[in-house]
């Protein structure tokens, strides 16, 4: 028993990891999901909801029946809310637009790029993405609702909607602004009486926490957050010849970009000869062939329009910038058809040589197909194929291709490129594959950035693809076709030109055993391209090395270990045993309960469960006894199964001098409870003697048809071979006879006992019953293989053509018990 100073000291570390009462609640904000129709507006209903999120309207609605100002908990006007230390500033004061100004607007007028200009916090790329935003009604209405106002309606409460993993989100917040000496200190509009950019940027800081977790980051995270679409990026030393001819065609279909200069390391934020800001991130909001006609030639220019958000003096001076003598050769109805302007705004032009000779990167977020714009085109070439994913460790974190023992056992994805692409001269097939993380910036307070992460292509076939998931032996046969870098960025995306066929796509961390959580898009030219390659989850055969004996009792054998079958003609003293331990074990009630049956399983099993030994960081309550094993004349070892075990123990323990005669189930728990004690051993984190409470009871819900709670002989004999055959499965391995099986086994285990899973079950599986390195002792192998039989045999009753009904009712009653 843990002292007081142990408990302390545990309850401690539960309240200061990720899972406890303290983190949960920082992080338990939900938010209300959106469905959005094919006229790009909000369903009148959404779907289903957290019951913790919080609705705009009905909050809203409440506050101005009370006459009271909107006050959000959940993202309060305090340093919680504006650093991950949460420390406050005495200088800084949270005010309403009311209190800022005398005539508060959501909008002055209307809304443009002008009105997004960067405060002191580094989030120059939000700014940047935000201005681009403002380029189209359609995609700014989805991201911006019309009915927030300072007018109509007013409660302090507004609302903005952000893509997150597929669905979008309402995100509710107060209109509590922090200032210093009356002036907002974060993103502000050239307007101080507008403050639909302040409020957005509120919004969005409160979708990762924190403003703080606002501080660094790339463009293309929020216009992907403000779309939906999928984002690329180009480094200008390795930029595309039609690079130009990309950017047109990406602003005809609506793209977004932006792009930045690599940071000088001595030097934040330093300026150029040429007024141009290092590690800045500028939004780029128009690309243009131009006329132009000088004495000595006529044609057109390629040149890009620019924004700083900083909204200020600091802009390109090279060729093109504002009033620079090259706009004299420009006609008057050319500038006036591009809207030029000469002001300290922050934007400029610049030619296109220009700008891929100054700056390093430039990020293009595509439109998503569900895009109202691109509904509305109805030319939209692009399809998308999602789904969602996690590595775990010890099942599907496999690390990259450097580990090719445990890289195959990353999640796999088949796409289909069926045809070329329409206009592709080449016959080459397009695919923008991005694999975006999810969550981090989130966890920025508890230290956690971005994993390195990549993705790796091959070609494959359909003989290949009978096999699922592709084992180890493809991968160490077959070169890969294509791959992206490995990179700490939220988002990593390539566009590959391939040849029709059929490929598996393999996303990974760059080491293994790293855990995180991630979603893979494909965009391409073909519907539904895109499917897991996974097995079907079900029964299958047992492995061969695991083979029932007719003649004694179903006991399974590992090869090369032999059963000695008793002989038919004489009675069988193993099942005579197990009946008479049986009924002294159950009692007078004649069934045997939870309690019981741990007794019996701890002594049954003691080999595999005490292994508190030399290092090993786990060990329970249980006395050493030897295991009785022979060997035949022909040098044969001889393993007379479970039955031998318990004839043995109970030949130890009700026949021989460790327990009087007469004596009941009652004393043999006494000696059972007594037996650590003599051992000298102690249980690490307050588990309990060998298998878990849990476990028990669980083999119990498995095989008791009329949920009494206990087990008859016939179920209690049925259950002790079930836990033999998955012994004998554990055994093979358990190689080095640690207690254990190691990381990434579990697959391969479960498949041997006769069970089919996909990667979502097996994460589940290792979620639950994994240690923190991934490894599965032997008891929690045993209760992973007790769930999914009763999981299967509770579908399996209902099963009807692959499908299974169950009213409310009986799901839980069926699946409370298991």
């Amino acid at each position: 028993m843990p002292d007081a100073t142990r408990i302390d000291s545990l309850v401690k570390e539960f309240n200061d990891s990720p899972h406890g009462p303290k983190k949960l609640h920082q992080s338990r904000t939900r938010f209300m999901p959106i469905v959005f129709g094919r006229d790009g507006k909000p369903q009148p209903k959404p779907g289903p909801r957290s019951a913790e999120a919080q609705d705009f309207y009905a909050l809203r609605k409440r506050c101005l029946r009370s006459g009271s100002l909107f006050e959000d908990p959940e993202f309060p006007a305090n340093g919680s809310s504006l650093s991950f230390t949460g420390e406050s500033r005495p200088h800084l004061k949270w005010l309403r637009p009311n209190e800022i100004s005398q005539d508060p607007r959501f909008f002055e007028n209307s809304y443009s790029r002008f009105d997004v200009n960067q405060g002191e916090l580094g989030d120059c790329w939000l700014l940047a993405a935000a201005a681009n935003l403002t380029q189209d009604p359609q995609l700014f209405t989805r991201v911006v609702p019309e009915d927030n106002s300072f007018k109509k309606d007013y409660a302090g409460i507004f609302h903005f909607r952000f893509w997150r993993f597929g669905q979008w989100c309402d995100v509710v917040i107060d209109d509590r602004l922090p200032t210093v000496n009356g002036k907002l200190v974060y993103m502000r509009s050239t307007e101080d009486n507008e403050f639909w950019s302040a409020l957005l940027e509120k919004a969005y800081a409160k979708l990762f926490g924190s403003y703080e977790a606002l501080r660094g980051g790339s463009a293309s995270e929020a216009m992907v957050d403000f779309t939906g679409g999928i984002a690329e990026s180009y480094e200008m030393k390795d930029v595309p010849k039609d690079l130009f001819q990309i950017i047109e065609k990406g602003f005809r279909s609506h793209a977004m970009f932006a792009c930045s200069l690599e940071p000088d390391p001595f030097k934040p934020e330093a300026e150029t000869p040429q007024g141009l800001i290092r590690g800045h991130a500028y939004s780029l909001t128009m690309a243009k062939m131009v006329d132009i006609q000088t004495p000595n030639v006529k044609g057109k220019i390629p040149l890009l329009r620019l924004r700083n958000p900083w909204g200020n003096a600091n802009e390109w001076n090279g060729a093109w910038s504002d009033k620079s003598p090259e706009w004299k050769y420009i006609p008057e109805e050319t500038k006036r058809e591009i809207g030029l302007i000469f002001e300290l705004d922050g934007e400029f032009w610049m030619s296109f040589q220009d700008f891929v000779k100054y700056f390093d990167r430039i990020e293009m977020c595509n439109m998503s197909p569900d895009c109202p714009i691109i509904r509305q085109s109805g030319n939209y070439p692009w399809k998308q194929s999602a789904f969602e994913g996690e590595w775990v460790i010890g099942s599907t974190a496999g690390g990259c291709r450097n580990y090719p023992d445990t890289f195959w056992h990353n999640p796999q994805y088949v796409v289909h490129l069926k045809e070329p692409d329409k206009d592709d001269t080449e016959k080459k097939a397009t695919a923008i594959i991005a694999l975006l993380q999810k969550n981090r910036r989130s966890k920025r307070n508890k230290g956690m950035d971005c994993l390195t992460v990549g993705l790796i292509i091959y070609r494959v076939t359909e003989r290949d693809l009978i096999r699922k998931p592709l084992p180890k032996e493809f991968f160490l046969r077959n070169a890969s076709v294509a791959r992206s870098t490995f990179v700490n960025l939220r988002e990593v995306t390539c566009r590959f030109r391939l040849d029709p066929g059929t490929y598996v796509v393999i996303p990974s961390t760059f080491e293994p055993n790293i855990e995180g959580e991630f979603m893979i898009r494909v965009f391409s030219e073909c519907p539904d391209c895109m499917t897991e390659n996974e097995d079907c989850v079900g029964e299958c055969d047992l492995d061969p090395r695991v083979v029932p004996d007719s003649n004694n009792n179903d006991v399974p054998v590992v090869a090369p270990v032999k059963i000695r079958s008793p002989d038919p003609t004489k009675p069988d003293p193993q099942r005579q045993a197990m009946e008479k331990l049986f009924l002294d074990v159950a009692g007078v009630d004649g069934e045997v309960d939870w309690m019981e049956l741990k007794m019996v399983l701890d002594h049954c099993f003691r080999d595999d469960i005490a292994i508190a030994a030399k290092g090993v960081s786990r060990s329970y309550h249980v006395a050493p006894v030897e295991s009785k094993k022979s060997l035949t004349p022909q040098g044969e070892v001889v393993c007379c199964g479970l039955l031998a075990i318990l004839q043995d123990w109970y030949g130890k323990m009700a026949g021989g001098d460790n327990r009087p005669a007469g004596s009941t189930s009652a004393d043999l728990m006494v000696a059972k409870e007594r037996a650590p004690l003599m051992t000298g051993e102690t249980s690490p984190e307050g588990s309990g003697a060998g298998f878990s409470k849990d476990a028990c009871r669980s083999m119990v819900a498995m095989l008791d048809e009329d949920q009494s709670g206990k087990l008859g002989f016939v179920e209690f004999q049925k259950l002790l071979t079930e836990i033999a055959r998955w012994k004998a499965v554990f055994k093979l391995y358990d190689t080095d006879r640690s207690g254990h099986l190691n990381p990434f086994e579990l697959r391969a285990a479960l498949q041997s006992a006769g069970y089919h899973l996909n990667n979502k079950i097996l994460n589940s599986l290792m979620h639950r019953y994994g240690s923190r390195e991934g490894e599965i002792w032997f008891d929690d192998f045993i209760t992973c293989a007790v769930k999914i039989k009763t999981m299967i045999d509770i579908f399996r009753a209902k099963d009807v053509n692959g499908i299974a009904s169950f009213n409310m009712d009986e799901w839980i009653q069926k699946t409370i018990y298991c």
